[in-house]
């Protein structure tokens, strides 16, 4: 399933290639496995471990110190690139509009997402987070973006189970503490999340990723660092061992920059629903690298959350 413009687009035969078929209205396009499907894999893999290398964060550094400081360095690591890159200034209005997406997906996501991460399980989170592609389908459906099947609303409605069996799990102290609000304040992130890319969407069908993804990332840096202030204050930084600024750069600079200039590529070339399809493999990394690193035994909710939401995102792709 993939985006249609409302109207018919003209294209030099000379352009067109396997990741860029022309669109004909009516008929539905098929694109062969190239270059951004191997992208988005890796995409994939590294927010997948990504969980882990943040649930290990959040008990090296304050969580709203750490939110900032991640989302600040991605947000100038993305900026330098931009502007060595030469790309063109934006136009004042797009400029406008994606600072405040930003603070939507690159704020308010950030913030639900570390304090989730931090409050339960990795595993949970990854989970939750992977049931993402059938609310952004359903979005995209109710805007008229993308048509959605029967078969696509059982598979939105298997994630949705999936979800909620998580949910449910988490009611049980895991280790001596409480996971339940982490699971909530998680799924609230994805709620976030979805809204951002459904919006992001027409932006990223003309405007050059980099500038995209740096835009945006500033947007979300702004407040998150007016926030996170005091905490990167009272932050003892002759105490952050080796492996906590490992963790930073791992999830600002590579989960924070280089994927999700992936995930714009994809949202440019596949559209909302193909793209966010893999992040599906999320779960299946997080899980695998918690129970490796961080002893979470994978529980009887989680496979049952897992198989409902992997199959409900398998009807949603196909």
């Amino acid at each position: 399933m993939v985006t249609r413009p409302a109207t018919a687009t003209v294209e030099n035969p000379s352009t067109k290639t396997a990741e860029n078929p022309p669109l004909v209205a009516g008929t539905p396009v098929r694109r062969a496995f190239g270059l951004t499907d191997v992208l988005l894999i890796t995409m994939a893999m590294i927010w997948g471990i990504n969980f882990v290398v943040t649930k290990y964060a959040t008990r090296v550094f304050n969580p709203i110190a750490f939110t900032g400081l991640r989302v600040g360095t991605a947000a100038i690591c993305l900026v330098l690139f931009a502007f060595l890159s030469g790309r063109a200034v934006l136009e004042r209005r797009d400029r406008i509009n994606l600072l405040l997406l930003g603070v939507l997906g690159n704020g308010l996501y950030q913030l639900f997402f570390i304090h989730g991460v931090a409050r339960t399980r990795a595993g949970n989170a990854s989970l939750i987070v992977g049931a993402a592609p059938a609310f952004i389908a359903l979005a995209a459906r109710a805007r008229g973006m993308e048509r959605v099947k029967a078969r696509t609303l059982l598979g939105i409605g298997l994630s949705v189970i999936g979800v909620a069996f998580v949910i449910i799990g988490s009611a049980k102290p895991s280790h001596g503490q409480p996971t339940l609000l982490g699971s909530l304040l998680v799924f609230c992130g994805v709620l976030c999340w979805t809204l951002y890319t459904i919006l992001l969407e027409p932006f990223a069908k003309r405007i050059d990723v980099v500038q995209l993804s740096a835009t945006t990332m500033v947007g979300g840096a702004i407040p998150l660092l007016i926030a996170s202030t005091p905490a990167l204050i009272a932050t003892n930084w002759a105490a952050v061992s080796v492996g906590g600024w490992f963790a930073l750069f791992y999830s600002s600079v590579i989960s924070m920059v280089v994927a999700y200039l992936f995930w714009y590529r994809g949202l440019r070339v596949l559209g909302p629903t193909r793209t966010a399809v893999y992040s599906n493999l999320q779960p299946i990394v997080a899980l695998l690298v918690a129970w490796a690193f961080l002893s979470e035994t994978p529980t009887i909710f989680q496979g049952v959350g897992a198989a409902t939401i992997i199959a409900g995102v398998f009807l949603t792709r196909t």
